[in-house]
């Protein structure tokens, strides 16, 4: 049986449908081969521009908005109307003591917290790095701090150091101990205030440290058990020194941290003050009472900077030290 349709001949173009020309035949491949240039160019460009839209809307742009109202004297009343007023605002904070005081605090806590929250975190990595039996559940507990957050982490805290019926003062009371007025000490404010931060985030740096320890080779730990190291030798002399880009980045991220310290003694206190005699102050708190009680934009803009400042003088630390640390190795 034959088909009704009959097929062209080679060579032979339908009717109706023009043959192509040679330049046509010549220009498709060429296009196709400039599409995929373009594309396999630009493709990667067109994917990574939604974060970089986002960050110069909400990252970029009030960065450089802020240090232009450093330089103006705006009131939260009339955000729009701005005094020109040049470097004033950064002189004031060089002369007024209270900004002093909140810079003073913010490093003391900083310390306080970041210190014995790091060698915790770092002894603690160390357990879990052998075989326990249930690892995954301690190491999915070590998570839960960090998941809780501040305001219930801090409020529970608050319970726990109140001088008449906290639990603290109970257990003290328990050894001879009158009761201690956390609140409203220097010292015992800011020891306050640095154990919730030492609580919630101990657990995160020891998996950071955790996954870095996993990280080191075996042959290493052999070589020095038949050099007759034991576990806390090899825990000084084959560890430590694995993992001191691992401790540098986390004491950097914790001082940032420590220097963005907010949450913790504005609930703690439930004031912007930081204390009756501005005790545990911090630089966050220092610029919430500028800006948002004082109404003085410019001067909270201005303590903003500040902290940027002293957060670029952090990384350019740490680079060096990275970089020291490089050429050791």
């Amino acid at each position: 049986m034959t088909s009704s349709r009959t097929e062209p001949l080679p060579g032979v173009r339908e009717a109706g449908r023009p043959a192509p020309a040679d330049g046509d035949r010549e220009r498709s491949p060429e296009r196709r081969g400039r599409r995929h240039r373009w594309d396999a160019r630009w493709s990667p460009y067109a994917f990574i521009a939604p974060f970089f839209v986002f960050f110069a809307a909400f990252g970029l742009f009030p960065l450089l908005y802020t240090g232009w109202a450093s330089l103006h004297k705006v009131s939260l009343h009339d955000p729009t109307h701005m005094e020109w007023v040049g470097m004033r605002n950064f002189s004031r904070l060089l002369e007024d003591d209270f900004f002093w005081n909140a810079l003073q605090n913010t490093f003391t806590i900083g310390v306080m917290s970041t210190v014995p929250q790091l060698l915790m975190a770092l002894g603690l990595a160390h357990l879990l790095n052998y075989k326990l039996r249930g690892s995954t559940f301690f190491r999915v507990a070590m998570l839960t701090p960090y998941a809780t957050s501040v305001a219930a982490a801090t409020l529970v805290f608050t319970m726990l150091y109140g001088r008449d019926y906290g639990m603290i003062n109970w257990g003290l009371g328990l050894v001879g101990i009158d009761n201690i007025d956390w609140e409203n000490g220097t010292w015992t404010s800011q020891l306050a205030v640095s154990s919730i931060v030492i609580w919630r985030w101990t657990g995160y740096n020891t998996l950071i440290y955790l996954a870095a320890m996993q990280a080191v080779p075996d042959d290493l730990y052999e070589s020095a058990a038949l050099d007759g190291a034991n576990r806390w030798q090899q825990f000084l002399h084959v560890t430590i020194p694995s993992l001191r880009p691992t401790i540098l980045f986390t004491v950097v991220v914790s001082t940032i941290g420590a220097t963005q310290l907010f949450g913790e003694p504005l609930l703690f206190g439930g004031s912007q003050t930081g204390g009756g005699s501005h005790q545990y102050q911090t630089l966050g708190l220092y610029l919430y009472e500028q800006g948002w009680f004082d109404f003085q934009l410019g001067r909270a803009s201005a303590i903003a900077w500040t902290m940027f400042l002293l957060l670029i003088v952090i990384g350019l630390v740490n680079w060096l030290i990275a970089r020291r640390l490089n050429k050791t190795h």
